[in-house]
């Protein structure tokens, strides 16, 4: 079983940058694709950005690309998210997850693809 923790989540204004990082523990080798989520209250889970876990690979929302970017540190287990030029509709709880499935870009977008999921970070930023 993997388990998934998040951090780096914060309030900022609006233009600024937020880098959130998520640790993984437990069976590391379950792990083939890591992603990032992002959900409001009341909204329905979005995608933000997947990596391939075991080679070369990214795959972003076409909403975000160019703002943020996804990296993975395999020696530290970690992932990390790098949010910049933030934006107000950009405030929203993020949540890291893992999949044992081979990263395609198709398929590291749907969140069931993933069975390992974080409690989650609060992005919030003010205009």
């Amino acid at each position: 079983q993997v388990h998934v923790v998040e951090s780096g989540g914060s309030s900022v204004q609006a233009g600024g940058s937020l880098r959130l990082s998520c640790a993984a523990s437990g069976h590391i080798s379950d792990i083939y694709t890591m992603g990032w989520f992002s959900q409001d209250p009341g909204k329905e889970r979005e995608f933000v950005a997947s990596i391939n876990w075991r080679g070369d690979g990214t795959q972003y929302a076409d909403s975000l690309r160019g703002r943020f970017t996804i990296s993975k540190d395999t020696a530290k287990y970690s992932i990390y998210l790098q949010m910049n030029s933030l934006k107000p509709e950009d405030t929203a709880k993020f949540y890291c997850a893992s999949s044992p499935l081979t990263f395609t870009p198709i398929i590291s977008s749907r969140g069931t693809a993933y069975n390992a999921w974080g409690q989650g970070t609060q992005v919030t930023v003010s205009s």
